[in-house]
């Protein structure tokens, strides 16, 4: 099940004040205050330079953490527009950056490689499948995800990984998977990804070939995120599950909150996510136990960014939360103008996130204050690279530089 029909069908929804994703299911999370003393690493940094020369911002989440916190550059509003880029559909995940080129997947199923510098198209490919992920960046080659689903005209059932020469566009493999909407994550020579028939895959990132599969049981929607040799992902039977990246091993599940869209962060020591049950969690990532939970008042689609000990993250209760990494407590709550579904990035300090209202705000991450807005946005709105923003709009790419 998708989070939201799109284009018009969202529209009519949210006018209508029913903006429901999973019909009959009500934000149930537990209060639970969390504490620094158990399973807590508050020294771990969290943000990391890219994997290698060229790449700017390689996957989605910026790390195989998927901590989406980039602090390594001087972006700060005000901007100036360099090009904007139409994509003619709607641009659900963000792009990543690297090798000279921006790499974005529409909503329909169409890749493309855009000149940094001026925004043109260098090479395209079109799917016949949906674009319900962001690529990931390696080694020279671009790895993405497509899903088969008639809510894009598609008339495939299945899902595909591909591997594309990052200059030519050249598919160098492509394995067929279950519907995957997975965001791909690449480390070691191996490309992770989730299928809805609740598989995880691990896949040479060379050719391919499968290295494991593992079933878990409950349709994965979101995208793994990696600390160390241990993987972590939610799924939509209600499960966080870890599991040993070399073998696919299950070291542990939590089972029992809710459905998982989200994908985890991992920081600290835990793993965050956020839950259609209203909350957001934290589990020991080692243990699995549960070490606090917070309910909002809405569905938390969106995936939690982390920076300096917060974990920041949107609701569908217009409620834009910035939560303490040990406890879970409120550090400040921000108002937003409508349901937030999108994860947000934090760039130089500022935190990025949009709205369903067409409106992508930028706060100061440490307090919550409001810097600037943008009058476009939908899903997650911002990706960087040493000299520019990305800022993504519903069906637009803009790239911004400070002026």
């Amino acid at each position: 099940m998708r989070k939201l029909a799109p284009a018009g069908a969202v529209l009519i929804l949210v006018a209508a004040g029913v903006v429901v994703a999973y019909r009959g299911l009500r934000p149930q999370a537990p209060t639970i205050v969390g504490s620094t003393t158990s399973e807590y690493a508050p020294s771990t940094p969290v943000t990391r330079p890219a994997p290698e020369p060229g790449i700017a911002w390689a996957t989605y989440g910026y790390d195989e953490q998927r901590t989406r916190a980039l602090a390594r550059v001087r972006l700060r509003p005000p901007f100036r527009r360099l090009w904007t880029w139409h994509g003619q559909a709607l641009l659900e995940f963000p792009p990543v950056v690297g090798y000279g080129r921006v790499y974005i997947a529409t909503i329909d199923g169409r890749m493309y490689s855009l000149d940094e510098t001026s925004g043109r198209a260098v090479w395209r490919y079109d799917s016949g499948r949906c674009g319900w992920a962001s690529p990931a960046l390696a080694a020279h080659l671009v790895f993405e995800t497509f899903i088969g689903d008639p809510e894009c005209g598609s008339r495939a059932h299945d899902g595909q990984v591909m591997a594309f020469d990052a200059l030519t566009g050249r598919v160098r493999w492509h394995r067929r998977v279950g519907p995957s909407e997975s965001s791909p994550l690449v480390a070691h020579g191996v490309v992770y990804v989730g299928d809805w028939n609740g598989r995880v895959w691990a896949l040479d990132a060379a050719t391919g070939r499968t290295r494991w599969t593992r079933d878990l049981h409950g349709p994965i929607k979101g995208s793994l995120a990696l600390a160390g040799d241990r993987l972590a992902i939610g799924t939509y039977g209600g499960d966080v599950v870890s599991l040993d990246a070399r073998t696919g091993r299950v070291l542990w599940t939590s089972g029992g909150h809710g459905r998982f869209y989200s994908s985890p962060a991992l920081a600290y020591g835990r793993v965050y996510i956020g839950s259609l049950d209203g909350g957001v969690y934290a589990f020991g990532a080692k243990s699995g136990r549960l070490l606090w939970s917070r309910p909002t008042g809405s569905y938390v689609y969106a995936s939690p960014a982390v920076w300096r000990g917060r974990i920041l993250i949107g609701s569908y209760d217009h409620g834009f939360y910035a939560l303490d990494a040990g406890t879970g407590e409120i550090r400040w709550r921000f108002q937003a103008d409508g349901p937030i579904s999108g994860s947000a990035t934090v760039i130089d300090g500022l935190v990025y996130f949009s709205t369903f209202h067409q409106r992508t705000y930028v706060l100061r991450a440490r307090d919550g204050a409001s810097v600037t807005a943008w009058p476009d946005g939908w899903y997650s709105p911002a990706v960087a690279g040493a000299e520019r923003l990305y800022l993504v709009g519903r069906g637009r790419l803009y790239a911004l530089t400070p002026r």
